[in-house]
């Protein structure tokens, strides 16, 4: 029979590698790679595949393909019929699967079709064997990338320096960290903004690859690693816990993104009453995923609705998430209006300052 103290070692000991196992979890789950020299084996892998398989009677239909690298080896993948999201997807039908690599291949199951990866290929099978088809690696490019600042426009980003964030910092590349803010507030604007999402393979979540844009510091447009997952409303591109993007645009990590936001700010009255709520369009890598919306509270972690204007933010969750080609056109910006009047004595101009 144990002692009493033998159990309490016995316990001490569990106790103490069940920790440690979940203490090396956890450091997992924050390994971020930024750039392609850090990357594993299994990122060779993750991304988007396009190609015809075929089908029965159907004969020839275009298939899309996100793989998702987990870590370790493990994958899982989505199947859109049709092709991929914004680029022929029907819309729904995802089929999920899951598997794993060996070696210089992985192999992909979910009812109805085996997929093996090698070589940026993707030969689908049915299950039995009977092949239907290749895929191809492809490398989606948003339509807005490195888009220029349009005349009138204040650059808040281009590599140079911060100026225009408060505490602002670089990477040694130039690209501009989280955990910053502008100097400036704005209420009524079209805001342009590049990021690149680390590659956390082992991560789950909001530990995926996490930040936020927030818009007049009141309404956030999340920043999330959510390539291959359906766009819930806390994931890549909703407005946080508000409203789910109209589809999930999110690209795969290491790949530059975008936003393109048009925000209208709310309006208040002399008491401070709301009048109209705020409205939002956001465009994700080009594709609009909020069209209009009318946004009536505060989302995510912002301040309380009010008439003024505030900071734009850009949400340190301790992922290194980066930036570049940020710029913005103030609805509300004051220019110097001037009229000139020639005459015999010479011209005369008066010059106020008014509304853009």
């Amino acid at each position: 029979m144990m002692t009493r103290r033998w159990l309490t070692f016995v316990f001490t000991v569990v106790v103490s590698v069940s920790t440690g196992l979940a203490s090396a979890q956890d450091d997992k789950s924050k390994t971020a790679m930024t750039d392609l020299s850090q990357v594993d084996e299994d990122f060779a892998f993750q991304g988007e595949y396009v190609g015809e398989v075929t089908v029965g009677q159907r004969g020839n239909v275009t298939i899309g393909l996100q793989v998702v690298a987990l870590g370790d080896g493990q994958f899982q993948a989505v199947e859109y019929p049709g092709g991929l999201p914004a680029a022929g997807w029907v819309g729904h039908g995802r089929v999920q699967l899951a598997g794993s690599r060996n070696g210089s291949a992985v192999r992909l199951d979910g009812y109805p079709l085996e997929i093996t990866l090698e070589n940026s290929e993707a030969h689908v099978a049915f299950i039995g064997g009977t092949p239907a088809g290749v895929l191809r690696r492809v490398h989606r490019t948003s339509s807005t990338y490195n888009l220029a600042a349009p005349e009138g426009a204040d650059v808040l980003f281009d590599g140079t320096n911060t100026d225009q964030f408060k505490n602002g910092r670089m990477t040694p590349d130039g690209l501009l960290m989280v955990g910053t803010e502008t100097v400036k507030g704005y209420q009524n604007f079209r805001l342009h903004v590049e990021f690149k999402l680390p590659y956390m393979p082992y991560a789950r979540g909001q530990g995926r690859s996490n930040s936020g844009v927030y818009l007049n510091g009141r309404y956030e447009v999340q920043i999330l690693d959510s390539f291959g997952l359906e766009g819930a409303d806390n994931e890549a591109g909703a407005v946080y816990r508000y409203k789910k993007p109209d589809i999930n645009m999110c690209f795969e990590p290491l790949a530059w993104q975008t936003y393109d936001i048009e925000m209208t700010a709310p309006k208040f009255n002399a008491a401070g009453e709301k009048m109209s709520s705020a409205r939002l369009t956001v465009r994700h890598n080009g594709v609009v995923i909020h069209d209009n919306i009318e946004v009536t509270r505060k989302s995510g972690g912002g301040a309380e609705e009010g008439p003024n204007a505030l900071p734009i933010q850009l949400q340190d969750h301790g992922n290194p998430v980066v930036f570049r080609n940020v710029w913005i056109v103030d609805y509300d910006k004051k220019v110097e209006c001037c009229c000139c009047v020639c005459n015999r004595r010479g011209t005369r101009c008066c010059c106020v300052t008014c509304d853009k």
